[in-house]
């Protein structure tokens, strides 16, 4: 189970919520006081709309496209072709929209932002899962997201075969530089972080070996590898085996697609990349409503 799961398992009403908060911020942010140019359309002209495709991608965000329109009007029926995490490719249908013609307009752009975002963000994870396949290794998010779409995109992650980071601060203890040279060593740091005793999980960030070993020795179980070369890594590796394989590895910085299996090829059990949801482009998708109204509306 990942830890989007843990908190908003999917169907439950606290992931409903979920979807529903992020959307009503988004039409709020985007309607205000009101859709002014779906007021040149008829007020009761109905219309049929399509969603397609125009790259391969992992679709994702399906319930919150279909809260874009619902909490607009709930007459709008979308008939939808594929399913979350499918991969489509160019060209290919993904959704039918009926409905009245003002609701559609309303909310094409909020739904299509949610759509192309998430979708991106598991596709890309979907890559790096492909990546490292055979290895053991897992692919982990971190907390560089967008602000306020965390969570949803801690979803996609998953949604893409990847796994969960803690979600935020509250969800775990990630002990840092700063937080080392703030409690004076790596002894005292993992002492405090034990005598918390939050039931949270506890990790601690190295930048040198000898940290390593001074972590294993303080008795952590969970050690990021900042920045390690791959030779690093395998003598991070070779040690943390020598002492009983005490913690669980994860590399983490300067990862691309270009090395992530090189990475894996280590030994680490983890590497975790901020790129999943830091740096994503949105996926290319299309709304057309009757065929004559594009749904790249700016």
């Amino acid at each position: 189970m990942t830890l989007f799961n843990k908190y908003y398992p999917i169907g439950s009403a606290a992931f409903h919520e979920l979807v529903n908060t992020q959307v009503q911020a988004a039409l709020k942010e985007d309607i205000g006081s009101g859709d002014l140019t779906a007021l040149l359309v008829p007020e009761k002209q109905q219309v049929n709309a399509t969603i397609t495709a125009r790259e391969t991608a992992i679709i994702c965000g399906i319930d919150w496209v279909n809260a874009c329109f619902n909490l607009i009007d709930t007459s709008v029926q979308l008939e939808w072709l594929i399913h979350e995490g499918d991969r489509v490719q160019p060209g290919q249908l993904l959704c039918r929209i009926s409905g009245p013609a003002r609701s559609l307009l309303s909310a094409e752009r909020c739904a299509l932002n949610f759509l192309q975002t998430l979708s991106a963000t598991a596709t890309e994870t979907h890559q790096y899962v492909d990546a490292v396949a055979g290895t053991g290794a897992q692919i982990l998010d971190t907390r560089k997201t967008i602000p306020h779409l965390r969570l949803a995109q801690k979803y996609a992650v998953t949604v893409g075969g990847g796994h969960n980071q803690r979600l935020a601060l509250y969800d775990g203890i990630l002990i840092k530089e700063n937080h080392i040279a703030a409690a004076g060593s790596i002894a005292n740091v993992m002492q405090q972080a034990f005598a918390l005793n939050t039931g949270k999980s506890i990790q601690i960030e190295v930048e040198t070996l000898e940290q390593l070993k001074l972590a294993l020795e303080a008795g952590a179980t969970s050690i990021l590898l900042d920045n390690f070369s791959n030779d690093l890594l395998r003598e991070a590796v070779n040690i943390n085996q020598q002492a009983g394989k005490k913690a669980t590895l994860e590399a983490s910085g300067g990862i691309t697609l270009d090395n992530v299996r090189a990475v894996a090829l280590t030994g680490v059990d983890r590497i975790s990349i901020g790129s999943l949801t830091k740096n994503i482009r949105a996926i290319d998708l299309s709304m057309r409503v009757d065929e004559l109204v594009h749904a790249n509306i700016r």
